[in-house]
This record gives structure tokens, sequence and C-alpha cells, in this order.
């Protein structure tokens, strides 16, 4: 009988299918090794009956499993076995989450109206202190365990606390139990004092375990609240591991940013500092302002499109949930979304967020609708928050995070509080200041024709990767293949462009020909962008694509050298170049590819002697030092480079080792600077560059009008 040969295999075919053809391929090959499934690697595999046989009698020997086997992890152990479920890992971030969690208590107490300060205090040794004046961890014994005390009983317990029925908290960052205990297991000292009803106590512990019973210290005036001191445990975070006074800092800062309430007093031993570290030894974090002056802080030194930011808080006494939000656009960097749930923040995001995003992208389209803007219907989350710099905190009852380490917010609630709150005071904002939501409105629709742009591009190449690049009709390239050592002249008008290809070297320059002056990318929007043809036929000449597609890679060209006349018009147009490329092509200009070519302004004839001077200054230096006074020196001014013949422009601009060249480039600490002059100056506001010239007229001299 024939046994049925396998089906072949169809990339149309069920999982099941091709799963059938796989297995089928597999029996072939009797050496198979790397089958991740197989029972041992490079063995023969035996016959069913023998392997079946080798197992029954290999169970009755080392291979039993029985109730013997099973652990049960009590108290502290889990943790210290398996950190990684508890803080997300050994390393850095981890290290620091022990932070976050005994701060985060002191901050519920805070939150909840029973403290207004917080200490933290990085010693020398590396431990970190967090006080309190809060009501104190409760002391007295816990009902459950008669011989302990409830400080001992949440120290060394895990999901024990008192945030679980919302009785003792509103709201609290703390819900299961798990932080402080996770901190005390994970840490290899570990010392509390607890002052209450004038009652100083303390306890110390070591890798989860007292050390000492709980000391009643006597007496105490002026205090109250909880101090804890930790140092994390070499054996679990690796031997070196320390906190850094940076990361600290802002985890406290952030904290008084949520809460204006209170105030957290930071010191560190100056020692822990580092010699490029801004981190200050001591201050006192208290903002009044809330998120609000956060936000400013953080987009400090860039141009908004809004002149104030969208901000509001939304508190309902006696229910649930409180929101609080600051929102600015800005032009000149990325956007950014920091969201908090109870002061604990989620950089993942979560439902909160979601619910940021429907109401500003409902409220916009909304918007866009009531003035008539069709445009505004092609509006997504992206592009209204792409370009914003968004500051979120929520304080809910019993909120579901992802995970112990909270960092993304999972209640559903918590979506449906957000839209609503912030939903209806957008659009109150928006329908109050009409200039003000126009503007906005513009931008953000700006932002989706480029994001319509960049589809409609990725599609293009899609369809036309298997076709040979077609070059721009006026482009004179040159024979070479190579990009080394090739070069691209950007010349201004077809007058400039004859000489310039008559001057050039065929075999390594090649000249490209400007139609008048390009379009201003600084004030233009995307659309207005895709449909230019200058722009267009300048990309195909370098082969390259704008912005994140830029690959320097693909560049034709070793040298994007830009030849205009010495004149305001050739300023001009050089000036649209550059914004071109230092807004869509930045790393170009950091690779070092842009260059400006210096064509000379005079020409000096005296006799047999000629000399070409690239401004005023160089006229009369040569005049002074390379002619004598016998003779008439004549002066020959040129108008622009289309009047030079192709042996002077050849011999002043273009000839390797004759020429200068001035390389374009942007200091890296001057990167901020230069994007807000460049705003400044070729943005869409007028009233900048009005104010620019009202600062600057009084030193402007030899106007060439």
């Amino acid at each position: 009988m024939a046994l049925p040969l396998p089906r072949p295999y169809n990339p149309g075919d069920s999982p099941s299918r091709s799963s059938e053809f796989m297995a089928a391929r597999k029996t072939s090959k009797s050496n198979d090794t790397d089958d991740l499934f197989s029972t041992s690697a490079g063995t023969p595999k035996a016959a069913p009956k023998e392997r079946k046989a080798a197992s029954r009698g290999e169970s009755g020997k080392g291979e039993s499993y029985s109730a013997k086997d099973i652990e049960v992890l009590e108290g502290l152990e889990p943790v210290r076995r398996r950190p990684g479920m508890y803080i997300g890992g050994t390393d850095e971030k981890a290290l620091h989450h022990l932070f976050a969690e005994v701060l985060d208590n002191s901050m519920d107490e805070a939150v909840a109206g029973h403290a207004n300060w917080i200490e933290v205090t990085l010693s020398e040794d590396g431990s970190l202190t967090v006080a309190d004046n809060g009501r104190g961890i409760p002391v007295d014994p816990h009902p459950k365990f008669k011989n302990k005390s409830a400080l001992e009983v949440i120290l060394t317990t895990l999901h024990s606390g008192g945030k679980f029925g919302g009785k003792a908290y509103e709201t609290s960052g703390g819900l299961h139990g798990v932080g402080i205990s996770v901190v005390n297991a994970l840490s290899d000292r570990f010392e509390v004092e607890v002052a209450r009803d004038q009652t100083l106590y303390a306890q110390a512990y070591e890798r989860g375990n007292p050390k000492t019973k709980l000391e009643n210290k006597g007496r105490i005036q002026n205090r109250r609240g909880t101090k804890i001191t930790f140092h994390p445990d070499a054996d679990i975070f690796g031997k070196g591991a320390h906190f850094i006074p940076k990361r600290l800092y802002k985890m406290a800062r952030s904290k008084a940013y949520l809460f204006g309430g209170v105030e957290i007093r930071w010191s560190c031993a100056p020692s822990l500092i580092g010699e490029k570290d801004d981190t200050p030894a001591s201050d006192v974090l208290h903002f009044p302002g809330g998120i609000v002056d956060y936000l400013r802080a953080s987009i400090e030194g860039y141009d908004t499109v809004t002149a104030d930011p969208f901000s509001g808080k939304v508190s309902r006494a006696g229910s649930h949930g409180s929101v609080e939000w600051a929102i600015s656009w800005f032009g000149g960097g990325d956007g950014f979304i920091n969201s908090y749930c109870n002061t604990v923040p989620t950089p993942e995001g979560g439902t909160h967020e979601a619910g940021l995003r429907a109401a500003l992208t409902k409220g916009l389209k909304a918007y866009g609708d009531l003035i008539g803007n069709k445009k505004a219907s092609q509006i997504q989350a992206d592009d209204v928050l792409g370009t914003a710099g968004a500051m979120l905190s929520v304080f809910i009852r019993e909120p579901e995070f992802q995970g112990q380490t909270k960092e993304k917010l999972a209640s559903a609630d918590a979506q449906k509080l957000v839209e609503k709150a912030i939903g209806d005071h957008f659009d109150h904002w928006l329908t109050a200041a009409p200039q003000q939501a126009n503007k906005l409105l513009e931008w953000v629709i700006d932002r989706a024709d480029e994001r319509l742009r960049r589809r409609q591009e990725k599609d293009v190449a899609r369809k036309t990767a298997t076709r040979k690049l077609r070059l721009p009709g006026k482009l004179a390239d040159c024979s070479q293949s190579a990009a080394e050592g090739s070069e691209i002249f950007l010349v201004e008008g077809d007058s400039a462009g004859g000489s310039a290809k008559q001057a050039r070297d065929r075999a390594s320059q090649a000249i490209l020909p400007l139609r008048g002056k390009i379009l201003n990318v600084a004030s233009a929007s995307g659309a207005k962008l895709a449909q230019s043809q200058q722009i267009s036929d300048l990309m195909q000449a370098l082969g390259v694509r704008a912005g994140s597609h830029y690959r320097d890679e693909d560049l034709r060209y070793d040298k994007v050298i830009i030849m205009t006349d010495a004149d305001v018009d050739g300023a001009h147009i050089a000036s649209l170049l550059i914004t071109f490329f230092y807004r869509e092509m930045p790393k170009l200009i950091a690779n070092g590819h842009l260059y400006m070519a210096v064509p000379p302004l005079y020409k000096l004839t005296q006799g047999g002697k000629t000399l070409y001077a690239r401004d005023d200054a160089h006229k009369d230096e040569l005049l002074k030092k390379e002619f004598s006074g016998k003779g008439k020196v004549e002066i020959s001014r040129f108008k622009g480079l289309g009047e030079m013949m192709p042996a002077q422009l050849k011999e002043t601009t273009m000839a390797r080792g004759k020429r200068t060249l001035m390389r374009v480039v942007v200091p890296e600490n001057e990167i901020k600077e230069t994007s807000g002059t460049i705003e400044r100056l070729m943005g869409n506001k007028a009233e900048l560059r009005f104010q620019f010239i009202q600062e600057h007229a009084a030193f402007a001299h030899d106007l060439d009008i």
C-alpha cells in the first residue's frame, strides 16, 4: 500500500497545514540537531518503544517528583528569591525604585492632609533617609498577631497595610501593602523611627529580619511622623551599586511639583556629587503653582504656539477623582507627556493618557467643524500631542496598575474621568480666545499635513524601489559615481549655472541651477513643501529623503556647496537654503556636508596683474599690499556670477586649491539658541523679525540697497 506524500506547502495555507509540512520535512532529516523541541540535540532518536521503556525505568530513580519537592516561601523570602517580580529587576532603575516606594508613603500622608514636609537625605555611606511629619506608622499590637506591633507586621509581611479599604486614605500611591516591606527585604540595613503621641519608637532590621525589638525611646516634644533609613543590599544589587544624587533629586522635585501643599527638603553629602553634576547639596522644593510651574521649566527657551499653557484642575468634593493638567505646544523640539496617578509616575501611560488624547483630539476637531475648516477632520491624536509638552496628574480611589512597579495605569474609570474633565474645559478655552485657537488649529493641521506627506513619500518609495533614479532636467551631473570626492554646486539662476557648467571639473563637480528663491520651509505648511518642484528636484538630485528618513549613505555627493551672488538677494537665497537643510536634513549639516562658496566681489587690474577681492575690506588690503603706486588700478565690480567668464569663475570660486569655502556648522552648545534664531528670523511670526530689526538697526552700515 502506497503511503500518501506530504502536501506541498503554500504560503497561503493555514498554520496547521504548514506545520504538517514542516513536520514531514523534519522526519526526513536524521541529523537535525537544531530542533528546540527535540529530546537531546545531536543524539539519534530512539525507537518509540525503546524510548517508552527507558522513561519507565528512569522514573523510579532520579526523576521522582513528590510533595516534598514543593517549597512554600514565607515572610519576605519570595522578595529576596525573585526581586524582579516586585521592583522590576536588580539594575539601577530597580535600585531607585526603592526610594520611590518609601517616598510614596510619605507623599500619601501629605496628600491626605496629615503632613506638610518631607526630608530626603543621602548620606556619605550610601544610605538614604526619608522622614515626614505625618501621623506615623501605628506601633500598637496588631489584632491578628498579638505578639507583634503593627509596625513589624507592615515591615515583615507582604500585602499588609492601611490602604486596602480606603478608610485611612481616600487616595494613595501605595495600594498592595508590598512596597515598604520589599524595601526592608532588599536592604542590608533598615532602621525606622516613629513619633506618635509624644513618644519615640525605634526598631532595626537586616535583610527583612528584625534585629531588635520595638524600643520605646521615651517622651519627645515637637516631633511626629515616620523616619526611615535604609541601605541597599549588595547581595541583591551587586557590589558597588549606589544611589545617584541627580536621579534622586529629580524624583523628589517631581513629587513637589505634583502636590503644591508639600515641602520637600533635600540634602546630600557633597562628596557624592560629581564635578560635572549640578545637583545641589541642599535645597527646599516647594511649588505652589503645581505642574504648570513644572511645564514652564521644561519648555523654557522654546517658542510656544499659544501665549499661555492650557491648564486647569478639577476636584470633586466628596466624590471620586480629581484631575490636574498643563499643556503647551511649542516648536523646535520633540513633544512629551509626563503622567502621574496619585503622585506615582506612569512612564508607560495608560488609561488617563488615553483620556487626555481623546479629549484634545475631539475638541480640536469640533472647533474646526465650528469655524468651517474642513482639514480639521484629518487630525489625529499624534498630530495634536506630537509637538506638545503635557503634564497630567490624577488622584483616584483604588487605582489599578499593570504590575507592582506601577508604570502603566489600567483603571477604566480614569479614561472617562480625564476625558470629561479636560474635554469640557478645552472647549471653553478654545472658544474664549478665537485668535489663539485658530493659531493652534493651523499648527496642528500643518502637523497632520506633514504626517500625510511622509506617508505619501513612503508609498512612493515603495512604488519606485525598482525603478532607476531619474535626475532633474537642469542638473549637470558629474561622471564619477562614488560620493567620496564629488561635489554639487547649488547655483543662483540659469545664467550663473551656464558659466558654472563650463567652469566645473566634469569628473567630480555637478551643477544644479536654482530658479529664483526657494520656499521658506520655516513658515510654509507641509502641503506647500510637498508641492514645491524646486525642493523636489533638489532632494532628488541629492538622492536623500527629508526628516527622519534621511540616511547619510544615500547622499550622492560628499560636498553640497551653496554658490550665490555676493549681494542681498544672494544672501537671502543662501539663508533660505540653509534654513531648508537645517529644518529638513539637520544630519547633513551635522556630518559636515554643507558649504558656502565665497565668490569675489571685485576684480583689480594693474597692467598684466589681476587679483580678485571678496569684499571691500579685502579690496583695500590688496590695494595697499599687492599693487605699487605706479599706474592706475582698474577696479570692476561683479554684479553677479553670471557676469563672470567661466575661466574667472573657475579660478576664483570653483577650482580646488584656489577657492575659499565656508563650512556650515552648528556648535553643540548653541543648538537651542540656533533653533530660536532661525524661528525668529525665518518663522511665521513677523513681529519677531520686526523686533530683531529694531534691536539691531542702530548697528547696520554700508547697506546694499
